[in-house]
């Protein structure tokens, strides 16, 4: 790992921006971070980065290079959670990119019932919006990315996709909470607070908004699902959701009804990896085992 040290500084000054901060980060002094930088400029032969009054960008040569290393990096981590495999220590490492649907209750009892087969298998979890989840996957700092609706299936690796329809989220109060299913046209009498639109719920509903004459009286927009969770309780709000972001039971004074899929189509919740990227063991048997419970839960 000793040669690889070296990619990793560079890697590290390129997402700090500095090398102040990529110093603090990788806990050296900045000069000899920047002695390290020149050295590597050196051997190159071009600049890595060009200093701005701002910090540090990359340079078109360094983007090639930061390419590259970040390759190396990740094919290292993959060989080492093989080799780890092979001894049979179960150790290892999975990085996720997800949309906010997925952390509340799904990935915590996913990875609680992971680790307790690989109790040493460590996670680390980032919330992503479409869009930066597949460029999470293209610098390697995420093995999996699990979205609704992914954008560019150049860059993603679909392993399974499941069905999402929309759901309406109000109090039990609410004048439409007795309905068993919710028309488009039926909220359109009330106030409603959708995600912003770089949100996958909030794609679904924009298109069919666009396919037909109905309009939402969207008073609120945020880009946090917990708050617009919690909006629902104090006024006659309503604000959508999909099943995988909702507990089974739910909270006092809340109600789930499906939206009318003839009015907004069901999303796809797709997991995957990088195209053409074999994610390391620990990530593959884990890869396996959300695919299964998904498949369990919404079926094909």
């Amino acid at each position: 790992m000793r040669h690889l040290l070296p990619f990793k500084d560079i890697v590290t000054i390129a997402r700090a921006g500095s090398i102040r901060k990529a110093s603090e980060i990788l806990n050296i002094s900045s000069t000899a971070l920047n002695r390290r930088l020149l050295a590597m400029e050196e051997d190159f032969g071009v600049p890595i980065f060009e200093r701005l009054s701002k910090g540090l960008h990359l340079s078109p040569a360094g983007e090639l290079i930061l390419r590259h290393m970040q390759n190396q990096l990740s094919a290292h981590e993959n060989l080492t959670s093989q080799l780890v495999e092979l001894s049979g220590l179960r150790r290892g490492h999975v990085s996720i990119a997800c949309s906010q649907a997925l952390l509340p209750h799904f990935l915590p009892e996913q990875i609680a019932i992971f680790r307790q087969t690989y109790p040493e298998v460590t996670f680390s979890v980032h919330l992503r919006d479409r869009e930066a989840a597949e460029r999470s996957l293209q610098d390697n700092s995420a093995d999996l990315a699990i979205v609704l609706e992914p954008i560019n299936l150049s860059v993603f690796e679909n392993a399974l996709s499941v069905a999402q329809p929309i759901w309406c989220l109000m109090r039990d109060t609410h004048p439409l909470a007795a309905a068993p299913t919710v028309r488009l046209s039926d909220c359109r009498q009330y106030p409603v607070a959708l995600p912003e639109s770089s949100y996958g719920v909030r794609y679904l509903v924009d298109r069919a908004l666009m396919r037909g004459s109905d309009n939402l009286n969207m008073v609120i927009e945020a880009d946090s699902f917990e708050f617009l969770r919690g909006l629902a309780l104090y006024e006659d709000m309503i604000t959508f959701h999909i099943p995988i972001s909702l507990p089974i039971n739910p909270s006092e004074g809340l109600v789930y009804r499906p939206l009318d899929s003839t009015d907004v189509e069901p999303g796809r919740l797709s997991v995957g990896h990088l195209h053409g990227r074999t994610p390391p063991m620990a990530a593959a048997r884990f890869l396996d085992q959300i695919c299964e419970d998904l498949i369990s839960r919404f079926g094909r």
